[in-house]
């Protein structure tokens, strides 16, 4: 009779220990969303404090990258997870690995800010546009977070198909800059900041798609990496959960 008993016992510690990596990946999520916003406010602002802020906010993300990296390898050798749990696993080591890249990129922004609050000399460029493609940029992580959350393929696929309209944005805003630049060369440097503030945000949204292709796996057990969309919006509505 004790066997049973132990098992439950067993099982339940090791739910527990799911949930609450599940729980540390998510508040790593939160934490990475508000770098990005706040290092797409300091550009639109040119508020410097606020890019040192976002810089040295890195560091916390960082560190909760290896945290939560340490809890999974300890998961592993302690409990060896199959099937379904270990996917789970795996889908929080590859998120975790995304989100603090996001983090890197929410970096970079921020050094940008720094450089354009300290160029008094030229204005210009499409300052407007990056903040309203940081918002959809934004949007599209909290809606890759919601997915991971509730571990819904159907929401990860939306986020998939999102990234497609954000590298249109940014093809657009690549245009806007070029233009920029041949109406006014003495704009080249500071136009140059603005692309790699572009081109920071266009990764952060392919991170973001990286983590509903996580979500994906979790729930089909299908690996949808590097396949077309209409494929992987195949695997999703295929019916054949795992």
């Amino acid at each position: 009779m004790t066997t049973p008993t132990y098992k439950s016992h067993i099982s339940s510690a090791f739910n527990a220990e799911l949930e609450d990596v599940r729980q540390r990946v998510l508040a790593m999520g939160g934490l990475v969303e508000q770098q990005i916003a706040d290092a797409a406010r300091s550009i639109k602002e040119a508020d410097p404090e606020l890019a040192a802020e976002v810089i040295k906010g890195d560091e916390k993300v960082n560190m909760l990258e290896v945290a939560i990296d340490d809890e999974c390898s300890r998961i592993l050798a302690r409990r060896q997870p199959t099937a379904s749990d270990l996917r789970l696993v795996y889908a929080v080591i590859k998120t975790i690995t995304d989100l603090e890249r996001m983090g890197d990129e929410a970096r970079k922004i921020a050094r940008m800010a720094e450089e354009l609050a300290n160029d008094h000399d030229h204005k210009g460029g499409p300052l407007p546009e990056i903040h309203h493609m940081a918002r959809h940029v934004s949007q599209l992580v909290r809606d890759a977070l919601d997915a991971f959350a509730r571990m819904d393929a159907e929401s990860a696929l939306a986020v998939a198909q999102g990234d497609v309209s954000i590298d249109r944005e940014y093809e657009a805003l690549l245009r806007q800059c070029i233009t920029f630049m041949m109406e006014d060369p003495r704009t080249i440097r500071r136009v140059m900041d603005i692309i790699w503030s572009v081109r920071a945000l266009e990764r952060i949204g392919d991170h973001a798609k990286n983590i509903a292709e996580y979500v994906v796996y979790f729930v089909k057990g299908k690996d949808v990496r590097h396949i077309s969309l209409e494929d992987m919006e195949r695997e999703v509505r295929s019916g054949n959960d795992r």
